[in-house]
Protein backbone atom coordinates (compact mmCIF):
# COMPACT_ATOMS: atom_id res chain seq x y z
CA UNK A 1 0.00 0.00 0.00
CA UNK A 2 1.24 3.19 -0.84
CA UNK A 3 1.81 6.29 1.51
CA UNK A 4 -0.12 9.40 0.54
CA UNK A 5 1.57 11.29 3.10
CA UNK A 6 2.30 14.86 1.91
CA UNK A 7 6.34 15.42 1.36
CA UNK A 8 8.26 18.41 2.26
CA UNK A 9 6.79 21.71 0.38
CA UNK A 10 9.48 23.55 -1.59
CA UNK A 11 10.38 26.59 0.22
CA UNK A 12 11.37 30.12 -1.14
CA UNK A 13 14.65 30.93 -1.54
CA UNK A 14 16.13 32.66 1.43
CA UNK A 15 15.15 36.11 2.04
CA UNK A 16 12.16 36.00 -0.52
CA UNK A 17 8.33 34.71 0.97
CA UNK A 18 6.44 33.58 -2.11
CA UNK A 19 3.57 35.61 -2.43
CA UNK A 20 0.10 34.54 -2.63
CA UNK A 21 -1.69 33.16 -5.37
CA UNK A 22 -4.17 36.25 -6.79
CA UNK A 23 -2.37 39.12 -5.04
CA UNK A 24 -1.12 41.30 -7.94
CA UNK A 25 2.54 42.41 -7.95
CA UNK A 26 2.81 44.55 -10.51
CA UNK A 27 3.40 48.31 -9.18
CA UNK A 28 1.64 51.31 -10.82
CA UNK A 29 3.63 54.05 -11.60
CA UNK A 30 1.50 57.43 -11.99
CA UNK A 31 4.21 60.48 -13.23
CA UNK A 32 3.78 63.81 -14.58
CA UNK A 33 6.57 65.97 -15.18
CA UNK A 34 9.35 66.53 -12.75
CA UNK A 35 11.12 69.82 -13.25
CA UNK A 36 12.02 71.34 -16.94
CA UNK A 37 14.64 68.62 -17.44
CA UNK A 38 12.43 65.54 -16.93
CA UNK A 39 8.95 65.20 -18.86
CA UNK A 40 6.14 62.69 -17.12
CA UNK A 41 7.42 59.41 -19.46
CA UNK A 42 11.47 59.85 -18.59
CA UNK A 43 9.82 60.29 -14.56
CA UNK A 44 7.92 57.72 -14.69
CA UNK A 45 11.10 55.29 -16.38
CA UNK A 46 13.61 56.39 -13.70
CA UNK A 47 11.04 55.16 -11.00
CA UNK A 48 10.22 52.12 -12.65
CA UNK A 49 14.51 51.54 -13.11
CA UNK A 50 14.53 51.50 -9.17
CA UNK A 51 11.78 49.33 -8.31
CA UNK A 52 13.22 46.76 -10.89
CA UNK A 53 16.88 47.17 -9.42
CA UNK A 54 14.77 46.80 -5.84
CA UNK A 55 13.43 43.33 -7.11
CA UNK A 56 10.06 44.46 -7.95
CA UNK A 57 8.64 43.68 -11.08
CA UNK A 58 8.51 45.65 -14.04
CA UNK A 59 6.17 48.56 -13.71
CA UNK A 60 3.38 49.85 -15.29
CA UNK A 61 3.65 52.80 -16.30
CA UNK A 62 1.16 55.43 -17.23
CA UNK A 63 3.08 59.06 -17.62
CA UNK A 64 0.31 61.74 -17.32
CA UNK A 65 1.48 65.22 -19.66
CA UNK A 66 -0.47 68.25 -18.64
CA UNK A 67 -3.24 68.66 -21.18
CA UNK A 68 -5.59 70.64 -19.57
CA UNK A 69 -8.29 67.91 -19.27
CA UNK A 70 -9.73 67.58 -15.91
CA UNK A 71 -8.17 64.62 -13.79
CA UNK A 72 -10.72 62.94 -13.69
CA UNK A 73 -11.18 62.62 -17.28
CA UNK A 74 -7.43 62.27 -17.93
CA UNK A 75 -7.41 58.99 -15.48
CA UNK A 76 -10.40 57.76 -18.07
CA UNK A 77 -8.58 58.20 -20.86
CA UNK A 78 -5.65 55.85 -19.91
CA UNK A 79 -8.29 53.58 -18.26
CA UNK A 80 -6.46 54.17 -15.01
CA UNK A 81 -9.36 51.99 -13.30
CA UNK A 82 -8.85 48.68 -14.76
CA UNK A 83 -4.67 49.21 -14.44
CA UNK A 84 -5.08 50.16 -11.05
CA UNK A 85 -7.46 46.67 -9.98
CA UNK A 86 -4.12 44.86 -11.54
CA UNK A 87 -1.73 47.15 -9.28
CA UNK A 88 0.13 45.59 -6.30
CA UNK A 89 0.47 49.50 -5.62
CA UNK A 90 -0.10 52.52 -6.99
CA UNK A 91 2.82 55.50 -7.09
CA UNK A 92 2.65 59.04 -7.97
CA UNK A 93 5.40 61.12 -9.03
CA UNK A 94 4.63 64.42 -9.43
CA UNK A 95 7.43 67.79 -8.57
CA UNK A 96 5.22 69.71 -6.34
CA UNK A 97 2.74 67.89 -3.90
CA UNK A 98 1.24 70.56 -1.78
CA UNK A 99 -2.18 71.41 -0.54
CA UNK A 100 -3.21 74.13 -2.49
CA UNK A 101 -6.20 73.58 -4.40
CA UNK A 102 -5.76 69.87 -3.63
CA UNK A 103 -8.87 68.76 -4.67
CA UNK A 104 -8.95 68.34 -8.25
CA UNK A 105 -5.49 67.78 -9.18
CA UNK A 106 -4.25 64.25 -10.41
CA UNK A 107 -2.92 63.21 -7.09
CA UNK A 108 -5.96 63.60 -5.42
CA UNK A 109 -7.82 61.35 -7.92
CA UNK A 110 -5.30 58.74 -8.18
CA UNK A 111 -5.02 58.44 -4.37
CA UNK A 112 -8.81 58.66 -3.91
CA UNK A 113 -9.56 56.03 -6.28
CA UNK A 114 -6.75 54.07 -4.75
CA UNK A 115 -8.15 53.97 -1.64
CA UNK A 116 -11.77 53.29 -2.96
CA UNK A 117 -10.02 50.15 -4.71
CA UNK A 118 -8.47 49.13 -1.73
CA UNK A 119 -4.87 49.84 -3.07
CA UNK A 120 -2.05 51.68 -1.34
CA UNK A 121 -0.85 54.60 -2.74
CA UNK A 122 2.51 56.22 -2.35
CA UNK A 123 4.00 59.44 -3.38
CA UNK A 124 7.32 60.54 -4.83
CA UNK A 125 7.50 64.59 -5.21
CA UNK A 126 10.63 67.21 -5.35
CA UNK A 127 8.75 69.59 -3.17
CA UNK A 128 6.23 68.75 -0.52
CA UNK A 129 4.02 70.95 1.46
CA UNK A 130 1.71 68.35 2.68
CA UNK A 131 1.21 68.16 6.92
CA UNK A 132 0.33 65.05 8.23
CA UNK A 133 -2.87 65.66 7.95
CA UNK A 134 -3.16 66.46 4.63
CA UNK A 135 -1.23 63.13 3.32
CA UNK A 136 -3.68 60.79 5.96
CA UNK A 137 -6.83 62.31 4.20
CA UNK A 138 -5.39 60.90 1.04
CA UNK A 139 -4.69 57.69 2.11
CA UNK A 140 -0.99 58.34 1.26
CA UNK A 141 1.26 55.60 2.75
CA UNK A 142 4.76 57.13 2.34
CA UNK A 143 5.38 60.40 0.83
CA UNK A 144 9.13 60.07 -0.35
CA UNK A 145 11.42 63.30 -1.58
CA UNK A 146 13.64 62.92 -4.93
CA UNK A 147 15.63 65.60 -7.19
CA UNK A 148 16.36 64.40 -10.58
CA UNK A 149 16.46 61.00 -12.11
CA UNK A 150 19.06 59.86 -9.69
CA UNK A 151 16.96 60.53 -7.03
CA UNK A 152 13.46 59.50 -8.38
CA UNK A 153 15.96 55.91 -9.12
CA UNK A 154 16.72 55.60 -5.74
CA UNK A 155 13.18 56.37 -4.59
CA UNK A 156 11.81 53.87 -6.72
CA UNK A 157 14.52 51.12 -4.76
CA UNK A 158 13.60 52.55 -0.94
CA UNK A 159 9.76 51.83 -2.63
CA UNK A 160 10.27 47.95 -3.86
CA UNK A 161 11.66 47.04 -0.11
CA UNK A 162 8.16 48.86 0.80
CA UNK A 163 5.30 47.70 -1.46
Amino acid sequence: MADHTPGPRARPPRGRSRPPRGIPQTPLVVAGPFGAALDARRTAEALSRGLLRGGRPAADVCPLEPTGVAPAGALDAVDFDARLRRARAVIVAIERLGRRALPGTIVFEVATRARQGGVPAYAVAASDSLDLFDARMMDLQVILHAHGSRGLTAAGRTLAAII
